[in-house]
This record gives structure tokens, sequence and C-alpha cells, in this order.
């Protein structure tokens, strides 16, 4: 059966939880309410386990099948954005300011509806860890799981994440084996020369000027560094200066922006390079360069043999799958997960909706059969009861 008549006689109260997890957005680390609902609708399921306080205010529910066998991972995150919503649904949010703009009320929804299933029928073999985690918008959650023994504790022998996709059809699926997204490191350059009066420029040194060249000199990295078969993007996001006169050269430049990376050995070329080039150029101008380099998610690699499996259970879901979708460059921190533990992540369609971390953005409750049943397969395809 594509979708479990179960899981479609469940949907509108799935939808209904998801609606409520809109309603009422949280932040980060910052999640109590949240946390709590999701413990306790894991409760009411029958579940075995509810650990909360892993990695701050993530939680875990764990459910046991018939027999021994291995353990399967399952992760939704939890956290919204800061966005002021615009979509004037009847169940937008209620906190100015905050939103559901990436979808993680429906990812967290779907994991909770899997949860139920699972505990109702048991149709596998071992154990399955669900996991409800914070901070996957710039927080590093997966990380602060991780450290807090989220898989040594648990026993995880295997991980699987999904992430709601606009512009594909509702419940289809994609992912491809190997680099999904990039890692998000992060630089701050604060450019410094000889502020004095505009009309006098041999007096002084113009920070800006050398501030400026070192933006277009940072594109020579992509342009000329760069295998051109490999994907690499530097972008310089802000730039101010330390005057706020059309008559003043300043004496000091900051700028700060980003880098992506698919390739680790990009990755590292891309860190040496930024340096190089902005205390290079600062340098040919009179002027100095200070580079503030910060790694931040590493690239979300998927597990070849693992994204297999996700793909067979999609398949069987949706009745067909894209097993070899273009990586894209946004970052996800499902890739610390997929770093301790094999795995695979994939993306499901949320339909012609607005992009994510758009004020009008909203997940497509129609999904939610297909994710539910896509965790619940793979979980039984993974751990099969052997009669």
């Amino acid at each position: 059966m594509p979708i479990r008549n179960r899981i479609a006689e469940m949907q509108p109260e799935i939808a209904a939880w998801r609606r409520e997890f809109h309603e009422n957005p949280e932040l980060m680390y910052d999640l109590p309410w949240t946390s709590a609902r999701v413990a306790e609708h894991l409760r009411s399921f029958g579940v075995d386990e509810v650990v909360t306080g892993i990695g701050g205010t993530g939680l875990v529910g764990v459910i046991r099948g018939r027999g021994t066998g291995g353990t399967v991972g399952l992760r939704a995150d939890m956290d919204a954005l800061p966005i002021h919503e615009a979509t004037g649904l009847p169940y937008a949010s209620r906190t100015p300011g905050k939103m559901h703009a990436c979808g993680h009320d429906g990812h967290t929804a779907i994991l909770l509806g899997a949860a139920k299933y699972l505990a109702e029928t048991r149709n596998f073999a071992g154990t399955v860890v669900c996991i409800f985690q914070p901070a996957e918008e710039g927080g590093a959650g997966a990380k602060a799981m991780i450290d807090d023994g989220l898989m040594d504790r648990f026993g995880v022998d295997e991980v699987y994440g999904l992430h709601n996709a606009p512009g594909l059809a509702a419940g289809e699926f994609v992912l491809r084996p190997g680099p999904l997204q990039a890692s998000a490191d992060e630089f701050v350059i604060t450019v410094t020369g000889k502020g004095g009066h505009a009309a006098e420029p041999h007096m002084a040194v113009d920070t800006t000027l050398a501030a400026a060249q070192i933006v277009v000199s940072l594109q020579s990295i992509v342009a000329r560094n760069v295998d051109p078969l490999l994907s690499v993007v530097v972008t310089v996001g802000t730039f101010r200066t330390d005057s706020g006169a059309s008559n003043i050269i300043p004496n000091t430049a900051v700028m700060a922006g980003t880098v992506r990376c698919l390739d680790a050995a990009m990755r590292d070329l891309a860190e040496e390079r930024v340096k190089a080039v902005a205390t290079a150029t600062a340098a040919a101008f009179g002027a100095t360069a200070v580079v503030e380099y910060e790694r931040g998610y590493p690239v979300t690699v998927n597990h070849a043999e693992n994204a297999e499996y996700a793909a067979q259970a999609a398949e069987a879901v949706a009745g067909r799958v894209d097993r070899n979708c273009r990586p894209i460059m946004p970052a996800e921190d499902f890739s610390y997960m997929l770093e301790a533990r094999p795995g695979a992540y994939i993306f499901m369609g949320n339909g012609d909706t607005a992009q994510c971390h758009h004020p009008a953005y909203d997940f497509n409750d129609e999904a939610i059969p297909a994710g539910c049943s896509y965790f619940v397969t793979l979980v039984e395809n993974r751990l099969p009861v052997k009669d």
C-alpha cells in the first residue's frame, strides 16, 4: 500500500497537532511548551520510554518491537524562526516575530504520527528511537544531543531524517548518496586604515577602498582556486564603516559573510584563501585586515547504502523516487548525526508553496500521510519481523 490506511485515517488528527505547533512557535533551545507537548503526545501513545532534557530541550521516545533487532533513529526538528508571519491563516503564529517558516511543525507532527502508528502495530523487530531535536536553525541542536550521549545512550545503529521541499509535488521524494547539503561557515573581516577628510585622500589610507576590493577579490576564490566541477559559494552579506558622513574616509570597515561547500577539502581551501586574500588585499592598499573565521555545520553526507534503504522506502510509498537529485547549498545540522552514525536524509515535496524561511510559508498538511508512511516503511524494512 502506498499510504498506510491507518495513517490516512489519522491525517486530520496529525494535521491538528501540526497546526497547534504552528500557532505556538518557539526558538532555538527555548522550547518549553513544544517539548512538553511532544512528550505528552508520546506518553499518550504508550511508547516504552520518554526521555526529556537531552541536549537542552531535546527529547526521545523509545518504541520496542517484537523480538530482538537493531536500533533505528528517526529525527524531527522542533524549533521555529524569528520571522513575523504573513500568511493570514486562522492558525497563524500567536507570537509576533516568531513563526514556523521552515516546516519544523510538520516534521514534528509527522514523526509523532509515525510514533503513534509504530506503538500501535509493533510490526518490527528491534527498537525505534524517535528523536525530537531543538535548535536546528543555527544552534546545532543535533550536536548538542549527540554530545549529551544520544547515540550511545540509546544504542542507535542508523539514523534517518526528512525535510519538506517547496516546489516538489506534495508527497514526492528526492535524495542522493553522498553530499546533499553544504557546510556553513562564517567570517568577519575587520579592515583598518587611516581615517581622514574625503577631500584629502592622500593624507589617509582609504579603508573603504581596501575593503571594497576585498569583497571583489574574494570572488576570485571560486573563480580561480576551486575545482570547476566542485561547488563553493563565498558571499559577503554585510558591509559597514565607522563613519556616517559622505565627506569622511573611515578608519575601519567591517564585513561579514558565509562560505558554503560540498567537499571537505574545498572547505579547507576556502578558509585558507579567505584569510590570505583579505590580508594580502588590505596590505596592497596600505591597510590591515583581521579575519575571524568560524566553522559551522559540516557537509550533510548521505551514506550510500542507507540512502538506498531510504529510497526503497520512499519508492514504496510514492511509487517513484529521484535517487540522484541535485545537492543544495543551504546547510542542515542533521549532518552531525550522519557523522556519528550511518544514515540518510531525504526531501519530501511540499507542493506549490512559498519557499522555506519566507513569511508566507506554510507546511502542506496533504504531505503528512506520505511522510508518516515513509518513516514507518523504513522502520519495517530495516527491522523485519522474522516469523
